[in-house]
């Protein structure tokens, strides 16, 4: 029988909503979107992309750091990007930069909003702890 443990931020959104930040089932950990809030679960930097893509990978970290897994783990990401043309490179820099020279699969779609006014940017992903890190 598998356990499954949960991991939150703590922020209000999480129970607003209804759901976690990730959850760990067996050797998989799937994470929820993640996206520029502080540790008070308050939105930064509007409109500003390489501010909130640096703040989403802290908050990408903080999962990571939870489970005691790293980079080399995740298998698969999904980012939802405004405006995708404008902050293709911005992306492409940005996730290179992030992952080294691991090569996630990844789809990354351009969307018209997301959930806060001046989000552009979220990203959820899929890591596999059986993997080396």
């Amino acid at each position: 029988m598998a356990t499954i443990d949960v991991f939150n931020h703590n922020v209000p959104a999480e129970s607003d909503f209804g759901y976690s930040q990730a959850i760990k089932s067996g050797d998989l950990i799937h994470v929820s979107g993640q996206l520029s809030l502080d540790e008070a679960g308050e939105f930064l930097s509007a409109g500003d992309f390489t501010a909130q893509l640096e703040q989403t990978y802290v908050n990408m970290d903080k999962v990571l750091n939870h489970y005691g897994v790293t980079r080399n783990q995740v298998i698969s990401q999904t980012l939802y990007v405004v405006n995708l043309r404008q902050h293709a490179t911005a992306t492409a820099e940005g996730n290179l930069a992030y992952f080294g020279d691991h090569r996630p699969a990844s789809t990354v779609l351009g969307v018209t909003e997301l959930t806060f006014p001046g989000q552009v940017i979220e990203i959820s992903f899929v890591l596999d702890t059986k993997l080396p890190a």
